[in-house]
């Protein structure tokens, strides 16, 4: 699949690392591209198990080292998800994490989770 009409996007240095000045980072889009693949499998897999969600709020926060390069990436997931509990919850948004195809090409990246109900 080919990526296409996502228009285009302003960014400098200042925005990697020192401040936003109205611009993106490539750091940023790595973030929406994950929070919104991540979001795509945590509603598939939920609907696959019989509990679809109401709604899903997901950010990622991505952590960017002058020298080092990307260190991390830390999702937040709030989900309203009708007949489920907190701990399936949980257990979904870890499979979403680990198979999410933005995830998996991350690989070698750390990426932790905060995962719950709302």
């Amino acid at each position: 699949m080919e990526s296409s009409g996502i228009g285009t996007f302003d960014v400098s240095w200042p925005s990697r690392a020192e401040e936003p000045e109205g611009r993106t980072s490539p750091e940023e889009l790595i973030a929406a591209a994950h929070s919104s693949c991540f979001s795509m499998a945590l509603s598939a897999g939920l609907g696959k198990a019989g509990t679809p969600p109401e709604a899903l709020e997901t950010s990622a926060a991505v952590t960017f080292q002058p020298g080092e390069g990307i260190t991390g990436i830390h999702i937040i997931v709030r989900g309203t998800v009708p007949g489920i509990s907190d701990e399936a919850f949980v257990e979904a948004a870890e499979g979403a994490k680990a198979n999410c195809p933005v995830s998996k090409a991350l690989t070698g990246t750390t990426i932790t989770l905060d995962a719950a109900l709302a």
